[in-house]
């Protein structure tokens, strides 16, 4: 085991935090299988989408100027709120002494469940994206994805696996799509794939070239108009009339300055700069799907709001790249980033 002590981002400021990682074996061979089905949304999904309520959602920032003025937004936001506006239901152990460890507030966590990849207007999922899908099986066979054993109570193997994705063929204006046109897609996905609840996480890839905003805002993942470029990627919640609650993250293309992994990759910029965003969403999606109701920081103002992979974004270089380390996930390596323990109170890559 090696211990690195390095510099970690905490809501915008640099900090210097205990990082525990695992010596690393070679690659192995990449296998794994999956369906995918084809989607065109329809009216009864825009329909669906427009009455959409419940809407929760937990941004990823983006290593640029844009991002690290969304991080003192919020901060200051909270400071003057006092921040009240969420509380803890049990607050983490030695609060004085960790103030980055996590605490439960009130909400679900997801025990088990299956992932699923919806591509958007590319089949070509090695081009666009690299290799998500390999990732998440991966991961979900792996000593890394047990981090979240002590958030969500349970050390069952196997628990989170890759289901059934999609392809989904989508219209988009300009080159920009919506919260609501995101909805559309997920909809007709989970619809489709007939999962819902905390049992299903859907991926919503987005290929090069198309931004995505929130509605009626300028925050945005838009790598070709950086005063607007706010994030990477997000995840969240949503809760259709006729399917039900729906849990999602929204994953951008990753391979452009402001989000994508630092090299030397030991896979490709691409494939590594995919699957470490992924991974940062899918540790927050299993502990706090409905943000912030599940496990969250509440013990410092400067971090209050942060969740199991804000903890250890890792500080970019000049070329505003993220230095993730490389580890070993389920014998294979991948550059990205470790994820919070209260156990060892560190950025950690096993449990």
């Amino acid at each position: 085991m090696n211990i690195i002590r390095r510099g970690v981002q905490f809501a915008g400021c640099s900090t210097t935090a205990l990082i525990l990682a695992l010596s690393l074996p070679a690659l192995g061979q990449e296998t794994y299988t999956t369906d995918h089905i084809r989607i065109t949304p329809g009216s009864i999904d825009r329909a669906e989408a427009a009455d959409a309520r419940d809407l929760l959602t937990h941004s990823m920032p983006a290593d640029t100027q844009a991002g690290k003025n969304a991080r003192a937004v919020e901060l200051a936001r909270r400071l003057q709120s006092g921040g009240e506006e969420i509380k803890p239901a049990s607050p983490a152990a030695l609060p004085g002494f960790y103030p980055a460890d996590l605490d439960y507030s009130h909400g679900k966590v997801v025990t088990t469940a299956q992932f699923h990849n919806v591509f958007v207007n590319c089949t070509a999922i090695a081009t666009c994206w690299g290799a998500p899908g390999l990732f998440l099986s991966d991961l979900g066979k792996s000593n890394f994805i047990h981090v979240t054993d002590q958030y969500v109570g349970t050390t069952a193997n196997n628990r989170y696996s890759l289901g059934t994705g999609a392809y989904a063929t989508y219209s988009v204006y300009g080159n920009t799509l919506y919260t609501e046109d995101l909805f559309v897609i997920l909809h007709a996905a989970a619809k489709a794939l007939k999962g819902t609840g905390y049992g299903h996480i859907y991926n919503i890839f987005l290929p090069k070239g198309t931004d995505t905003c929130f509605d009626q805002t300028a925050v945005c993942y838009s790598p070709d108009n950086p005063a607007d470029f706010y994030f990477c990627a997000y995840h969240g919640s949503v809760t259709f009339s006729d399917i039900g609650h729906v849990l999602f993250t929204v994953e951008p293309y990753q391979d452009v300055p402001g989000c994508y992994a630092a090299k030397p990759n030991p896979n490709s910029q691409l494939i590594d700069s995919t699957n470490s965003v992924l991974s940062h969403e899918t540790f927050e999606t299993i502990t706090d799907p409905d943000p912030p109701s599940g496990w969250v920081n509440f013990s410092s103002l400067l971090e209050e709001g942060n969740e199991i992979g804000d903890e250890c974004v890792p500080l970019g270089d000049s070329t505003a790249a993220f230095l993730d380390p490389t580890f070993p996930i389920n014998g294979k390596k991948y550059e990205v980033q470790l994820e919070y323990s209260n156990k060892y109170h560190a950025c950690v890559s096993f449990p």
